[in-house]
């Protein structure tokens, strides 16, 4: 079957979609991986200190704008809290694998201790401020894209992101590290962090287009949030 031009459509309308479920999948590998990997290592290149994972999250809130843009907040919210429940398996795996106690022989116990021991701390801290700064950046988006009628679309991603990473760094760098880093540690990652995701969605802008113009493409609809219930409570479309 071949691309048919998108339509307009509201986000209510009945519609059957063919990449939802691999964009979905996507979000929530990058989403989880980036909080095992790159959430708790401080990097320094060419004088500035950030999180090293500012080099992969971002793309977890690109993924999360085109599934805004393209399925609707409705389908973009049922992703936050498949999300959501990934991030908690994750802290219960870590704490229960972490507890165990180590067979006969085995070394690894320290290395691994070192890794995971607090990522029940980095998985309250990223699960309370992914929900909030994700639902935030879905919601501006929603509403910019009404409000601009489906233009402009950069104004939107780069926008929603300037508001979503905002409560995300607020809330994130302080739950996770006060005690841990020093506040002027945390001050200068938070803003430095901040700055840089909103740099990353400006300059993927061109792979968002992209991105967002062959799945519309694809699924032939363009849908609208008119008539949408953004309480983020709720899982249903």
């Amino acid at each position: 079957m071949t691309d048919q031009p998108p339509r307009h459509a509201s986000a209510q309308s009945v519609h059957q979609f063919r990449s939802f479920d691999i964009i979905m999948a996507a979000f929530v590998v990058v989403l989880v991986l980036s909080n095992i990997i790159g959430a708790s290592k401080l990097a320094t290149v060419a004088g500035v200190t950030f999180g090293a994972g500012i080099l992969f999250f971002p793309i977890s809130y690109v993924l999360g704008d085109v599934l805004t843009e393209v399925y609707g907040y409705a389908r973009a919210r049922r992703c936050i809290w498949v999300g959501f429940a990934a991030l908690l398996f994750m802290a219960l795996m870590a704490f229960v694998v972490v507890k165990m106690p180590p067979a006969e022989g085995w070394g690894g116990q320290a290395a691994y201790e070192a890794v995971f021991s607090d990522l029940w701390r980095l998985a309250l801290a990223s699960i309370t401020a992914f929900w909030l700064g994700e639902f935030v950046n879905s919601f501006v988006l929603a509403r910019m894209k009404l409000l601009t009628q489906g233009r402009m679309l950069w104004t939107r991603t780069i926008g929603s992101t300037v508001f979503g990473q905002a409560v995300d760094s607020l809330i994130f760098y302080p739950l996770a590290f006060y005690g841990i880093w020093s506040n002027k540690q945390i001050m200068t990652v938070m803003v430095t962090n901040w700055a840089m995701k909103v740099a990353w969605e400006a300059i993927l802008t061109p792979v968002t287009y992209a991105v967002v113009g062959a799945l519309k493409r694809h699924e032939g609809v363009d849908l609208f949030d008119e008539g949408t219930d953004f309480t983020p409570f709720k899982t249903a479309v």
